[in-house]
């Protein structure tokens, strides 16, 4: 019998996960939704991404910014007695502020135009960054064929509660950054 308790356990325990998971996505879709356009998802470095999100909410919601961001994230794979395991770490972040914190009321649309710069290692300014420390780090490691840099445009909605949240991924040229 005690095989069998712990076999219910663990159903009600992932049935629980489950049922959470649902939870939070069917509150972020009754709050509203963001969407992201980009014309063209592929880049040189220092090109201009532009684009533009549309911001509807379903209700009222206290929003505390409303900014798109350009991420680069480090993949690594690594195998290990038979076994794969994959790390991801940010290693690059340029946020654009499109609003400051307000009230968005129920039924409130909005389209904001944004444009973030690819980056481009061989500008001074960047290349004085912390960015660009992780990000050169980050490409070395690109010679070890089990790494690779992912990056995406993300459009957020900080709100308070449950954030509205979308991404699309783009590819940036990284053999002219080297």
């Amino acid at each position: 019998m005690p095989k069998h308790t712990l076999l219910i356990v663990l159903a009600v325990a992932a049935c629980g996960v489950i049922a959470a998971i649902i939870a939070y996505y069917v509150v972020r879709f009754m709050r509203g939704t963001i969407r992201l356009s980009l014309p063209r998802t592929a880049f040189n470095p220092g090109d201009a991404i532009t684009g533009s999100i549309e911001l509807h909410t379903k209700r009222a919601v206290r929003g505390n910014r409303l900014l798109v961001s350009l991420i680069g994230t480090q993949v690594t794979h690594t195998r290990d007695d038979g076994k794969t395991r994959t790390r991801s770490r940010e290693v690059y972040r340029d946020d654009v502020l499109l609003e400051e914190g307000k009230e968005y009321r129920a039924g409130y649309t909005a389209t904001h135009d944004f444009e973030l710069p690819a980056p481009n290692m061989n500008s001074p300014e960047f290349l004085n960054s912390t960015a660009a420390q992780a990000l050169t780090t980050a490409l070395r490691l690109l010679s070890n064929r089990s790494t690779r840099l992912k990056w995406k445009v993300e459009a957020r909605l900080d709100a308070k509660g449950v954030d509205l949240a979308t991404a699309k991924h783009v590819s940036i040229n990284i053999r002219q950054l080297a």
